[in-house]
């Protein structure tokens, strides 16, 4: 695999997977929820790319394609994951954020918000089914690199393209509703509202699978 051919390998993987980042789901909606919040969009969104780091580090260890071929731990880990989404969700509808309210809550520690992120994304098998969807498709057995490298590279790439997209989304929504503590609690039920969604959703494809 020459440098050309990598480059357009990393391209049109970089065009298939900016199409699941920009799409707005239960990682859009935690973003915006440390937005909301007082300086804790860096350690939320650390957060979430690290679960989207763990989850090609599972797939390029091989442990990935193990865990798809036993439906009980798939079966487990959708399970868990809606769960947490749930909670999360619900927390958020119940008591919504607002900037002005946030503010004074300085003591949120930024320890909690990364793990928090790392669960929303880390415990979400759409990511982890993603990835092993994705990253067999675009590696090359005959190439330079190992697979499992490849893979490692292929996630940098997305988790490099999540990073842009969801300090924007929390940066942004933390400047734009700043001074409009009504509309950012609607903006924070709505984002609770989208956790419970796809947590339902997850757990409905369970009982119906």
């Amino acid at each position: 695999m020459g440098d050309a051919m990598t480059f357009s390998v990393f391209a049109a993987f970089w065009a298939v997977s900016i199409l699941f980042v920009i799409t707005p789901g239960a990682d859009w909606a935690y973003a915006i929820s440390a937005g909301l919040k007082h300086r804790v969009v860096l350690p939320a969104v650390g957060g979430l790319l690290s679960g989207h780091l763990l989850a090609t580090l599972i797939v390029a260890a091989g442990v990935g394609t193990l865990i798809a071929g036993h439906p009980l731990a798939l079966t487990a880990l959708t399970v868990a994951g809606a769960g947490y989404l749930l909670w999360l969700g619900a927390n958020l509808f119940a008591r919504p954020s607002t900037p002005h309210a946030a503010a004074s809550q300085t003591s949120d520690s930024w320890a909690r918000w990364a793990l928090k992120g790392l669960c929303v994304s880390g415990l979400n098998p759409k990511v982890f089914l993603l990835f092993l969807a994705l990253l067999p498709q675009f590696t090359d057995a005959g190439a330079p690199w190992p697979v499992p490298l490849q893979m490692v590279a292929l996630g940098l790439v997305h988790t490099a393209s999540c990073a842009v997209i969801y300090l924007l989304v929390g940066f942004g929504s933390q400047v734009v509703l700043r001074a409009r503590p009504a509309a950012a609690r609607r903006v924070s039920r709505v984002s609770g509202l989208i956790m419970i969604a796809i947590a339902l959703g997850l757990l409905i494809e369970q009982l119906h699978a």
